[in-house]
């Protein structure tokens, strides 16, 4: 069993120190394919570690995105939506703090990427970031959003989207609003774009974390989770077994 280590990557974005966290098995010395991992409003936490560790162990190199900056970690929902909603707000900036962390999963020193074979996931807000670095054309095989919303200031962006797009919803989520369904599914058909979306009966918003227990609102399931999960990495095996 792989034993994967976590190590703090620090960037610049504009002058200003962002420090992700990377989740890497340091034993295979080996070129991996690398995902950017987009975390939900919390950011930077230790339930994203332990995600991006998991995830890291079928294979991957991957790098939590700071989003909001080194010295600001959330510690609750207050916090966390002071933060997160100016980048929702503006797509732009949101996009500009993907694209930083994207380079520097492709730049840092501590495990060697394949930078031929690259992904990004997030989930919740992450989700919705995740969806928005494909839209602004990163060289992305897949786009996976768990739980995220699907709406963006300008679908035709949809047309620089160079890989294929997963997009995993909870069909009970109150967070997603139903008419962003058709809409994506639209978008991305105009754009000519591989995607899918697959709605799970029953799940809310958060299925996939442990911590999320506001029944009928945002809810951890595990059974759907693991399912969630399972087809991402099928996806992935997909676009990288070229």
């Amino acid at each position: 069993m792989s034993q994967i280590t976590v190590r703090s990557v620090v960037y610049q974005i504009d002058g200003q120190p962002y420090e992700g966290r990377l989740a890497f098995d340091a034993a295979h010395k080996a070129a991996r394919p690398g995902l950017l991992m987009a975390p939900n409003w919390m950011g930077v936490s230790a339930g994203a570690e332990k995600i991006a560790e998991a995830v890291a162990a079928k294979g991957y190199v991957v790098l939590i995105a700071d989003l909001y900056g080194q010295s600001l970690r959330p510690s609750d929902a207050s916090q966390a939506g002071a933060a997160m909603m100016p980048l929702k707000d503006d797509r732009a900036l949101l996009r500009k703090r993907m694209q930083a962390a994207f380079a520097a999963l492709q730049s840092q020193g501590e495990a060697a990427v394949d930078t031929s074979r690259l992904a990004t996931f997030g989930f919740c807000f992450g989700g919705c970031c995740a969806l928005e670095l494909a839209r602004s054309g990163a060289p992305v095989k897949a786009a996976v959003s768990f739980h995220g919303t699907l709406d963006t200031p300008n679908p035709a962006d949809a047309n620089n989207i160079k890989g294929s797009v997963l997009v995993l919803h909870g069909a009970a989520d109150p967070f997603v609003a139903k008419e962003q369904l058709p809409a994506f599914e639209a978008e991305m058909d105009a754009a000519g774009v591989d995607w899918q979306l697959v709605s799970y009966g029953g799940a809310v918003h958060s299925f996939t974390d442990t911590h999320a227990n506001l029944p009928g609102k945002m809810m951890y399931d595990a059974k759907t989770s693991a399912r969630a999960f399972a087809t991402m990495h099928y996806l992935l095996d997909e676009v990288f077994s070229g």
